[in-house]
């Protein structure tokens, strides 16, 4: 099966460009809502799925023995600009377990956020692995090591004792089979599993509600959620679209991003769980597809549905402050109720 064009890239009244993509709404049981292209190859969440990964940090009871807060939980969930108040916050995280920066062992970069990178290199300093935007997620890890009495060195391995409870946690939560035939390497270096967007989908709407779950994993999914939802800039950072969508949303919407054009998210007080990836990997129509999606979902809304079709529909500005063009629905994704399962 193709994928559909679900995003159109305008300049001036012309379409430019277009992206396709597949996407995949659903309820704990896997009862799907929404269908649209093939949402059954296997596609790396990347880290999309980083709520799940913090499992082991909540139902080890690491979280609570180290007296982390709902920002902290959703810290160990984010993909962050580095900006500083992100770096800190690894930092933080990582002194409530004793260690320091140098036990993170998910490389170095600048900071994704391109006013943070302009403040470092204005004092004249170089990032840290603080600075990585998957710092938070490894900060959590680490505590879950510390706490569990594990060997923290290493820890990004797959035979590690920390990505093999991660990989249960994904595993069990999305119902999806996590071989060593569907396991690629992140750029953070631990372990990703290639999964359908379907069973992703499910997976997040059994994150949101608890449904499906043991009532353990279940109240540590929710609480991770709840975190996220409540503390967005954590989870991104400044102008991103998660922290936008969540913000949006006030508490009722969970997103997150990957890389390659995926996002995930879940909506809990409909129960549904939403997985999507852009077929070229673009994060720019991937943004557009999942504000899209939830403005549908969340259309009883009106006042919330307008704002995520908004964010549906970015402008395109030139270096001269000059309105050139823009993204917005295409297809299946334009017109509300079409492509419903």
């Amino acid at each position: 099966m193709s994928d559909p064009v679900l995003v159109e890239v305008t300049r001036g009244d012309l379409v430019e460009s277009r992206h396709h993509g597949a996407v995949a709404v659903c309820d704990a049981d896997g009862a799907m809502v929404l269908s649209l292209g093939d949402v059954e190859r296997p596609v790396f969440p990347r880290s999309a799925v980083k709520a799940i990964q913090a499992l082991p940090l909540v139902e080890s009871g690491a979280a609570d023995a180290f007296g982390l807060t709902d920002e902290d939980l959703a810290f160990s969930c984010s993909s962050h600009s580095g900006e500083a108040g992100h770096a800190a916050k690894a930092a933080a995280l990582l002194a409530r377990a004793g260690l320091g920066v140098s036990a993170l062992e998910c490389g170095v970069h600048w900071p994704m956020g391109e006013a943070a990178t302009r403040e470092l290199a204005r004092r004249g300093e170089a990032p840290t692995a603080l600075h990585n935007n998957c710092s938070g997620k490894h900060s959590g890890f680490l505590c879950t090591c510390v706490h569990e009495g594990i060997d923290p060195h290493g820890y990004v391995r797959r035979d590690h004792a920390e990505q093999q409870l991660v990989r249960a946690a994904l595993a069990a939560v999305t119902g999806a089979p996590h071989g060593e035939d569907v396991c690629g390497t992140d750029g953070c270096s631990i372990p990703t599993y290639a999964v359908p967007l379907a069973a992703l989908a499910r997976g997040f709407a059994r994150m949101a509600t608890g449904i499906g779950l043991p009532p353990q994993r279940g109240a540590a999914a929710r609480r991770l959620v709840a975190a996220c939802m409540a503390h967005p800039w954590f989870v991104a950072g400044t102008g991103r679209a998660d922290t936008l969508i969540m913000e949006a949303g006030q508490r009722r919407i969970f997103t997150k991003t990957g890389a390659e054009g995926v996002f995930c998210a879940a909506v809990p007080e409909r129960g549904l769980g939403v997985a999507l990836k852009c077929e070229d990997g673009a994060t720019r129509a991937a943004e557009v597809m999942v504000a899209a999606v939830l403005a549908r979902l969340l259309r009883d809304d009106a006042a919330l549905a307008a704002r995520l079709d908004e964010l549906a529909r970015p402008r395109l500005v030139n270096r001269n402050g000059i309105d050139v063009g823009g993204l917005r629905p295409a297809g299946a994704l334009s017109a509300p109720g079409a492509g419903a399962a």
